[in-house]
């Protein structure tokens, strides 16, 4: 694969290598795990039980009136907050679990859907949301088990990246049942999204792919394991930084601490501490319902590091162009966890480096919504041209 180069400076990264060729996805509609009928049900005002619900099974349902909100305030733990004015609000529902999805902008436009990651809920994507609305339909949704959106039950087991998939596909599905979505992943955001853009089951349904702060665990772990065959003393110094980097992989794998912590003093504490490491100038977030995100949310790390990482999967190669958005100043992951991506993505490659710290999508809403805008921009003018 050919090499990109990584475009620094203090602002954009306007020459960041693009390796992007070809139309990325057919445009195909369906897709495992999205049902092809939707429910004319009103979801509650109030938002779901953080429980999943007995019976629901695995059938996929979305409710076809969506409703727009007035006004906005803090949610309560647990429960859903009311939309920003003028966003529309819809529920989800799939294996079991019931999804708060949000939607912004004009639908008959390109779909963008942003995942969110961890201890976040979607609210961490509101401003670059806003700042994408009056071009694109933009789609937010809260994984399950974090923000309004329920939580499986039992919570071991329930968060594997096959799981995400099927809420991934049955969001997609109802939001935009005839063309591919653009998919925006930021920290476990990513993390899915790597698995959504290289899984065959997902091929139709993704139109690009922008990653930011999450790498994919299949690369990751043949990251580790070429390190591990080959020694060298530059790798192994980047085998200590990187775990240093990652001590709290290992505290959220302890049983019931991580939980206490977050619905104790960490989860108190986190918001001035994000605040002030970040410099983030909002005091409306994190939202009320961080401590049982993050409870719920350490799930995502015990379900899936450890499998992925000892037995990467060989074919993790993206079916879409993507976009690779790396701050250099990231606390919890090293830029040259991605200096092989490039062999990942044949569809190619676009990658950006932005001075910055892990949480951009807060702290640089206008930049990384302008990147996205041009990076969707650019694949749906090359999709147009092939159909």
């Amino acid at each position: 694969m050919g090499a990109t180069a990584e475009a620094g400076g203090a602002g954009a990264a306007d020459g960041a290598a693009d390796r992007t060729g070809g139309a990325g996805a057919a445009d195909r509609t369906g897709g495992a795990g999205a049902a092809e009928g939707s429910a004319d049900r009103t979801g509650g005002a109030g938002g779901p039980d953080r429980a999943s619900r007995a019976g629901a099974g695995d059938r996929t349902h979305a409710d076809s009136g969506d409703r727009t909100r007035t006004g906005a305030g803090p949610d309560r733990e647990g429960e859903a907050s009311v939309p920003p004015t003028g966003v529309r609000e819809r529920w989800v529902e799939t294996g079991g679990v019931r999804l708060r999805v949000l939607e912004r902008g004009d639908a008959a436009r390109p779909t963008v859907l942003l995942v969110h990651g961890y201890p976040d809920s979607q609210e961490v994507w509101e401003e670059v949301a806003d700042h994408l609305a009056d071009r694109f339909h933009v789609v937010t949704y809260d994984v399950r088990g974090h923000g309004g959106s329920s939580a499986p039950l039992p919570l071991r087991g329930g968060f594997t990246l096959p799981k995400l998939t099927d809420d991934f596909l049955a969001v997609a599905h109802a939001v935009s049942p005839t063309r591919p979505v653009h998919l925006v992943g930021h920290d476990w955001g990513s993390v899915q999204g790597w698995e959504f853009a290289t899984v065959g089951r997902t091929q139709g349904r993704i139109a690009s792919f922008t990653s930011i702060s999450g790498p994919s665990l299949d690369h990751l772990g043949h990251w580790y394991a070429a390190r591990g065959k080959h020694p060298s003393p530059e790798g192994l110094l980047q085998l200590v930084d990187q775990g240093l980097k990652s001590w709290y992989i290992g505290a959220l794998h302890l049983p019931r601490l991580p939980e206490l912590a977050w619905r104790g003093p960490l989860g108190r504490a986190w918001p001035r501490l994000l605040r002030r490491t970040e410099k983030l100038a909002s005091t409306t977030y994190p939202t009320a319902s961080l401590p049982s995100d993050a409870a719920n949310g350490a799930w995502l790390y015990r379900d899936n590091i450890l499998p992925r990482l000892r037995r990467p999967r060989p074919d993790a190669f993206a079916h879409i162009p993507v976009q690779l958005v790396v701050p250099t100043r990231d606390a919890f992951l090293s830029p040259y966890l991605y200096d092989k991506v490039g062999d990942w993505t044949p569809r190619g490659l676009r990658r950006r480096a932005v001075p910055a710290k892990h949480w951009l999508p807060r702290s640089q809403p206008k930049l990384l919504a302008g990147w996205i805008a041009d990076f969707v921009s650019e694949r749906d003018e090359l999709r147009e041209h092939t159909e």
